[in-house]
């Protein structure tokens, strides 16, 4: 093995490492910087050394080119259904008849939640991800390998020892409540259709053909079953739920053995109070008899084996009466309508409004001004109105016909191509200004405190702020006039605006609010780069070649720089002094004791973050790795450093503690 050959699998190692800790184990141990900074290093090797690459690279989770089409599989074990019971009584039917059909002895059972997304199945060879099928019909699926490589709870390479040359997991691919919510919500501010439910959206996003867009959203993994591997595990399904957790599995959660029908009602009732409160959507529990020797003597019917029963939760839905129907207009001008409810209870909390998504899902499902409706919450999150009871209708009720003018600022709405919603196209409309200043002056864009809902209302009613650059225009005199603005809050306020224009470039890249453009895509689009403005003169091929921007993104940050309206409102902002250039320190013209030394961190140190540290070294010269290999110059060993401290003595590595450190920076 050549030097390189294994720095670049020392380094994969810890990639694999720190990502099974962050996304399975949900104990992460370095930083999300820290973390970018070690893909950064691999990328960076594996592009000066591309024969290296390999397909199990953590690098590789993105494919490149779109797909085609999807090629159908059949599985090699069919992917059977499972028979519901929705009642305690049913559940109480299958224990007896399967202690029947065991001629009386009584079966362990393995419960657990029933996760309510997408069916996939894993295959691996020598400890190495190959495939992923989706259900499909049960005997042939999609074969969605590229799409499911993105997801960071799949292991590429297996951990651990013992796993079988090869083998096939099943589980469930979710999207997260929390995401969910937010998808809608951008989506809704797009302008395009909702999802009507975290397993939809899973779906959805599965079946795009374009990887960069699947690993653009958040999809998550459960594993929940081995198949033909019983052997290797001494039989029991418990046992071996144990041993894929081993194997880097994200096993799902919360699963219990149960023995007796008394403990799986127990925990029935239990799971039904707690799945509120899960970052998932879950509809029921899934019980399975332990043994797979008893399982053989249970078999199996045509659709169906009889040694597994789903338990489906009692639907968490209410009726209502809709007393209005209003309309909102978000950041990018999409008008939505809501409805105004008679408040009812519902999953833990009392509901008085409901999304409708938009004007076509109104006519769809008929809905009327005064009609009883069923209310749920999608994802347990947004309530949504599903159906009228149209049984209940009195004939007053109103056929909702609303004008298509902007409820904020009067304007035409219009409805662009291949949109669902319409959009009010005012730049100046104060509905959408306020949005706009909001998301600005968050704490993860602008920080501005003190600029809050309340402020910016009365600063756009009364028209001191028509556009961001306009709040870098306020006066003292401007401000105190307010209501509940004195002489100290208005100063508070201008320090606050100050002290922003000092946020770096992907803070108020970020803060602009461009479609598709969040925090964390905002950093990816400014590394490397010297400027905001550097970004005006790429083209969606350019941007699309950036790792993690795919070509929705580019297309979205392509269009804003070509639109002159934005690019005049960047050059009032860079002119009110706002920070337009990343931070780059001075050459260092002189050889210091780190000039073109590579550098390891490990441990905590008492002086420096991790981040200023790395920082210092660089400034002096030096390079920064992630890893400890032959190619280390130096290792700086703070307090608990852990493995790589024990890698640097085997290796004969100098290390440095934090008062040598210090001593060769000149601190």
């Amino acid at each position: 093995m050549t030097h390189h050959e294994s720095q670049i699998r020392e380094l994969r190692d810890l990639i694999r490492r720190h990502e099974h800790l962050y996304y399975v184990e949900a104990a992460p141990q370095i930083s999300d910087r820290e973390f970018d900074a070690l893909m950064k290093e691999l990328e960076e090797m594996e592009a000066a050394h591309p024969d290296l690459v390999t397909s199990d690279s953590p690098t590789q989770r993105v494919g490149g080119q779109p797909l085609e089409g999807f090629e159908t599989v059949q599985h090699a074990v069919p992917m059977m259904s499972i028979s519901n019971t929705y009642s305690e009584g049913e559940l109480r039917e299958f224990h007896e008849r399967t202690v029947r059909s065991l001629d009386g002895v009584q079966p362990e059972y393995v419960v657990e939640p029933k996760v309510d997304g997408v069916a996939i199945a894993l295959h691996y060879t020598g400890g190495r991800y190959i495939r992923a099928v989706t259900r499909g019909d049960g005997r042939f699926g999609d074969d969605v390998t590229q799409n499911v490589r993105t997801i960071h709870a799949v292991p590429l390479v297996l951990r651990g020892k013992g796993f079988p040359e090869t083998l096939e997991v099943r589980g469930e691919i979710y999207m997260p409540r929390k995401a969910f919510a937010a998808i809608n919500a951008e989506r809704e501010e797009q302008g395009l259709p909702v999802f009507a439910n975290p397993r939809n959206a899973t779906a959805g996003t599965l079946k795009l053909l374009d990887s960069k867009l699947v690993a653009q959203r958040p999809l998550d993994m459960f594993i929940h079953s081995p198949v033909r591997i019983d052997n290797t595990v001494g039989g029991l399904h418990s046992k071996a739920l144990k041993l894929l957790g081993q194997w880097g599995f994200k096993v799902v959660e919360g699963w219990s053995v149960c023995r007796s029908l008394e403990e799986i009602l127990q925990k029935a009732r239990e799971w039904d109070e707690k799945r509120h409160h899960l970052e998932y959507e879950t509809d029921g529990l899934v019980i399975k008899v332990d043994d797979p020797r008893q399982r053989d003597i249970l078999g199996a019917t045509s659709k169906s084996p009889r040694w597994v029963i789903a338990y489906k939760f009692k639907a968490e839905e209410a009726a209502t009466k809709l007393c209005n129907i209003e309309l909102g207009v978000g950041r990018t001008g999409v008008i939505t309508p809501r409805a105004i409810l008679e408040p009812v209870f519902l999953a833990g909390t009392t509901v008085r409004h409901a999304s409708l998504h938009n004007f076509d899902e109104i006519a769809r499902k008929d809905i009327r001004i005064g009609d009883t409706v069923i209310v749920e919450k999608a994802g347990e999150i947004i309530p949504q109105v599903v159906r009228v009871l149209a049984e209940n209708r009195t004939g007053k009720e109103g056929v909702f016909a609303p004008e298509l003018l902007c409820p904020s600022c009067g304007s035409e709405i219009v409805r662009e191509k291949d949109e669902v919603a319409y959009r009010c196209l005012n730049l100046n409309c104060p509905d959408q200004l306020r949005k706009r200043l909001e998301h600005f002056a968050q704490r993860t864009a602008m920080d501005i405190e003190g600029l809050g809902e309340a402020l910016i209302e009365m600063l756009v009613d009364r028209e001191l702020v028509r556009s961001l650059s306009d709040l870098y225009r306020l006066q003292h005199c401007d401000l105190v006039r307010l209501e509940r603005m004195g002489d100290k809050s208005s100063q508070n306020l201008l320090d606050a605006l100050e002290r922003s224009k000092a946020q770096p470039p992907q803070r108020l890249l970020f803060a602009l609010g461009i479609r598709h453009v969040g925090s964390h895509v905002a950093s990816v689009l400014m590394r490397g780069r010297k400027s905001i403005w550097d970004l005006e003169d790429l083209d969606v091929e350019t941007l699309s070649t950036i790792h993690e921007i795919g070509p929705v993104v580019a297309e979205s940050v392509v269009n804003f720089f070509s639109q002159q309206r934005n690019l005049e409102e960047l050059r009032h902002l860079e002119a009110s002094g706002l920070t337009f250039e990343q931070k780059v320190d001075a050459v260092v013209s002189s050889e210091t004791p780190f000039t073109g030394k590579t550098v390891v961190l490990t441990g905590t140190l008492e002086q420096f973050t991790r981040t200023e540290a790395k920082e210092l070294i660089e400034k002096m010269g030096g390079h920064v790795a992630g890893s400890v290999s032959k190619k280390t110059d130096f290792v700086v060993a703070g307090t608990d450093p852990g493995s790589k401290l024990s890698k640097a003595n085997e290796l004969g590595v100098t290390v440095l503690d934090e008062a040598e450190f210090r001593r060769l920076l000149g601190a």
